[in-house]
């Protein structure tokens, strides 16, 4: 009889899936965040009339950079864990049913 082999359907689904929704947001907040570290990223807002402007403050990227590292973190460790070659169950040996030899 042949042996059937595990389906790994939901592993790569599982993987394009991490990368698509942890991998590239986590890289496009990365960049952003250098940027905001660096203080050149530029803000606006408009409140009732009023406009207001600046650059971003530094902690706003450096919250943003630990933000793409646990993204990225994600992206790599869900695909190992999800495409890793499981080890096959090892064949274990009953003790003996009847009574143990007395030791010597």
């Amino acid at each position: 009889m042949e042996e059937k082999k595990p389906s790994r359907t939901g592993a790569i689904i599982g993987t394009i899936a991490a990368i698509l929704l942890c991998g590239c947001p986590g890289l496009s907040l990365c960049v952003a965040s250098i940027i905001t570290v660096f203080g050149v990223m530029p803000y606006s807002t408009t409140v009732n009339g009023n406009t207001t402007s600046g650059m971003a403050p530094t902690w706003f990227g450096v919250v943003g950079l630990c933000l793409s590292v646990l993204f990225i973190a994600i992206a790599v460790v869900v695909p190992v864990l999800l495409l890793r070659k499981k080890k096959e169950a090892a064949v274990s040996t009953l003790p003996p049913q009847g009574p143990l030899p007395p030791a010597s």
